[in-house]
């Protein structure tokens, strides 16, 4: 097989002129020389004759059990994952001078440490080493990871370490990619992970932590402790500047925010299914925390409000906080983000945004706070019925708005002006002030109106109506965003035909409609640029040809299915099939006055269910002849009938009792 593929190659680089052919052909020539998989070929023993120059050899997903001396000397990365290998023969790996890449996970490297252990110690150039799904006890860890001082990414997952020492990674150092997840970690001994000077990713998620009381490790750039058992996250104060940029505290039992480094560089806050909010107010959350950070560095007192002031100074872009208990809105601690740009508010508890400052200026008048680069606020699933004004004033650059699944109720400005400055609540939600709102999602509020000028000062490019079930959509509803819409969704909203009065959006590309109860498409959407649109499961029996014309200089793509078309009226499906996409089609049926049939099926032979036009023309003009002829026959006979009737009726009879005709 060798010698084949040389002379291929010899035959490319002969009658090619163009050098790239022989570069492609030496690359694919190396490939199959250095490179050799094995993988899931049922070996229990390593193949022998494997090649002296290979640099890569995958022999994972086998039953292999032992290990004995490789002599690959060139090997550079070997693959023995999901064997069953539990015996490495001490010399096993003395001959691999360049191995830098071993893959030792799903194994049963528990058993036989001593041995296994030392063979690892011959490999001092190794730069990545996976030992994860092992079942490894803290101690065998450690003796894994002896002589490994050019080791680089290690990771451990899934093995049954309970307490990481500092004496662990003494003599791997180098270290830049830590993961330890999915273990029994309770406890980390001080001095564990501080002297890796080089160490940018660290993962110890699913684990069983529950304190981290002073951070330390100024290097790290990923922090990953989601799915612990953590209360609190707490860092000294000192005056290092952190690395840390993302910091994942995720499915936690968080009861406070973090106090993170006072100077970091941290952009993204995972803090999603955690506790917080329990406390039930901002203030008593934020007084807690500071009251317990000073228990645990000793102050005699609370100073000052440590978990704001360190907010102050953190340049986050990103924070979640789906998925908690919030009942209020902790508008101070999170104004305090002025470099945020998205928040995740999704499925808390809240009812309610109201505008309730602690402390209020010399004048008496409300004091205004704001989210100065906040871009996308995403609030679905909390139960809201009402959005303070003042709120929304605070969102000075905000773009896209997620309400779906709450209880809002839309009104104009005009109509919540009386609560302006009112933090009680009110009986709708008005949107004057979110004059850069691009995308807004209303789904499923349970909404009963859309009144004229809701939009009017939103230059919205998409809205999303849909599942508001008793909905009735004003004319005018639409305007101020009727210019810049591109995207409207409208399905689910149980309406007719009669109810729908749209504009004309001359640029709007997408629109659903589906799940309705429409018969008509509105013919303003004539004037759309229409790329898609969604008409499935309403009550079509045709479209107009006009329109569909029209729309399908520009359509690309449109559902159909699940409604009653009518097959002898379906010119239009003709003309859409031609130029549109129709990924439905194939779960699309139509009618006759005999059967229902799929359109697929009637597209292959239209005349077998329907006649066409000129056909349909003949057929009337014989029908009109022979009803014309049976007519005139008819007339003839009862002519001839009521003649032989009279004769009969004029008989007269002689005296010789002889009839006689007159």
């Amino acid at each position: 097989m060798k010698h084949g593929y040389k002379r291929q190659c010899l035959s490319v680089w002969m009658t090619s002129d163009n050098s790239s052919g022989s570069v492609l052909c030496l690359h694919q020539q190396i490939s199959v020389f250095f490179k050799n998989s094995w993988k899931n070929r049922n070996l229990s023993t390593v193949p022998a004759d494997l090649g002296a120059d290979l640099r890569e050899l995958d022999l994972s997903s086998n039953f292999i059990r032992q290990l004995h001396t490789l002599a690959l000397p060139y090997l550079e990365q070997l693959d023995l994952s999901s064997n069953q290998l539990d015996l490495i023969s001490e010399e096993a790996f003395e001959k691999l001078a360049r191995l830098e890449h071993l893959n030792l996970s799903r194994n049963e490297l528990n058993i036989n440490l001593d041995s296994n252990s030392k063979a690892l110690q011959s490999l001092g150039r190794l730069k990545s080493l996976d030992i994860s799904m092992n079942g490894l006890s803290n101690h065998a860890a450690e003796l894994y990871l002896r002589n490994k001082s050019a080791l680089h990414q290690l990771k451990m997952t899934g093995n049954a370490l309970i307490r990481l020492s500092h004496s662990l990674f003494r003599e791997s150092k180098g270290l830049q990619i830590i993961t330890i997840d999915k273990n029994l970690i309770s406890e980390i001994a001080p001095g564990t992970f501080e002297p890796l000077m080089h160490l940018e990713m660290l993962n110890l998620a699913r684990n069983n932590l529950e304190h981290i009381c002073d951070f330390k490790l100024h290097q790290v750039k990923y922090l990953n402790l989601s799915k612990n058992s953590l209360e609190f996250f707490f860092t000294s104060e000192d005056d290092h500047l952190y690395s840390l940029e993302i910091l994942d505290l995720s499915d936690n039992k968080l009861l406070y925010f973090p106090i993170v480094p006072k100077l970091n560089r941290l952009r993204y806050l995972h803090l999603q299914n955690n506790l917080l909010g329990t406390l039930n107010y901002e203030a008593t959350m934020v007084s807690e925390a500071n009251s317990l950070y000073s228990q645990i560095v000793r102050e005699e007192r609370v100073l000052r409000n440590r978990l704001h002031s360190n907010w102050r100074l953190m340049p986050l872009i990103y924070i979640d906080l789906s998925y908690n208990h919030f009942r209020t809105f902790p508008l101070e601690t999170l104004s305090l983000l002025s470099s945020l740009e998205t928040m995740n508010f999704s499925f808390n508890c809240l009812q309610n945004i109201s505008w309730k400052i602690r402390h209020y200026s010399s004048s008496g008048n409300t004091r205004q706070l704001f989210f100065p680069s906040l871009k996308h606020l995403n609030l679905q699933s909390n139960g809201l019925m009402h959005i303070s004004p003042l709120f929304f004033k605070a969102l000075t650059q905000i773009r896209t708005l997620n309400l779906e699944d709450n209880l809002v109720q839309l009104c104009t400005a005009t109509d919540n002006m009386t609560s302006f400055y009112s933090t009680q609540n009110a009986s709708c939600v008005a949107f004057d002030h979110l004059t850069t709102l691009k995308h807004l999602n209303l789904k499923e509020n349970n909404m009963e109106m859309l009144k004229p000028n809701t939009f009017l000062r939103n230059p919205l490019v998409s809205l999303n109506l849909a599942k508001n079930q008793h909905m009735v959509l004003h004319e005018g509803a639409l305007e101020g965003a009727q210019t810049t819409l591109q995207s409207l969704i409208l399905s689910e909203i149980n309406m007719s035909s009669s109810g729908l009065s749209l504009p004309c959006m001359p640029a709007l590309t997408h629109i659903n409609i589906s799940n309705n109860r429409f018969n008509e498409i509105p013919i303003s959407l004539a004037c759309s640029p229409l790329k898609s649109i969604d008409i499935s499961n309403n009550a079509f029996l045709t479209l107009n040809h006009s329109l569909i014309r029209i729309l399908s200089k520009r359509l690309f793509l449109m559902f159909i299915a699940g409604n009653p078309f009518h097959c002898c009226d379906s010119t239009w499906l003709k003309n859409l099939n031609e130029t549109t996409e129709l990924p439905d089609i194939n779960e699309t049926k139509c009618y006759t006055n005999i059967k229902n049939v799929m359109i697929r099926e009637y597209l292959k032979s239209p005349s077998l269910y329907c006649l066409d036009k000129e056909a349909e023309k003949v057929h009337l003009g014989q029908m009109v002849i022979i009803m014309l002829f049976i007519a005139v026959l008819s007339y003839f006979i009862s002519i001839k009938l009521l003649n032989i009737s009279f004769l009969l009726s004029k008989k007269i009879k002689d005296t010789n009792g002889h009839t006689l005709y007159s």
